[in-house]
């Protein structure tokens, strides 16, 4: 599958699938954390959040975009700037193809070209997959929240790991 597919930077002509992948997320699992799906306007953060950092959709052959991903700031505070956080959502038909590596290595490759050494992921601990995905791919567990979110009712922890680039 990671033959047939291409890496475009996140752009406007996006809004509609990156939206409509991560409602998906927000709806039927615990991976996007907010309660209700997002609107539109949502993407709007997303792009302003990336700004000077890797941001890709992914797409088959046909233009169908089947994940995205991004990198943005730890923290506002210049002492952080060697530290961000990553985050990609892949469509669900796509999953367990290699795609999510794949996205992975080239947001890692074009975050180490911009001087961060520390990548940052957020997982809910009821995202199980996630975090087997992570620690395949090198991160480390370094920290937890405990029951900090709360969605369909259910409290969950709040994972962090960390990889060193």
């Amino acid at each position: 599958m990671t033959s047939e597919m291409t890496f475009h930077r996140m752009m406007e002509k996006h809004c509609k699938p990156v939206i409509d992948i991560f409602n998906h997320y927000i709806q039927k699992t615990f991976a996007a954390y907010p309660e209700q799906c997002v609107p539109y306007e949502f993407y709007d953060l997303f792009l302003n959040i990336v700004v000077g950092y890797p941001a890709f959709v992914v797409e088959t052959r046909e233009g169908q975009t089947i994940g995205f991903g991004m990198v943005h700031p730890y923290h506002p505070f210049t002492t952080f700037s060697h530290t961000a956080e990553i985050s990609y959502f892949i469509h669900p038909d796509y999953c367990g193809k290699g795609i999510g590596s794949a996205l992975l290595k080239r947001l890692l490759d074009e975050t180490r070209e911009k001087g961060v050494t520390t990548i940052l992921a957020s997982i809910s601990s009821l995202n199980a997959r996630s975090i087997r995905f992570h620690r395949k791919h090198g991160f480390e567990e370094c920290g937890k929240f405990k029951s900090i979110c709360r969605k369909k009712g259910r409290y969950f922890d709040i994972l962090w790991m960390q990889k060193m680039l």
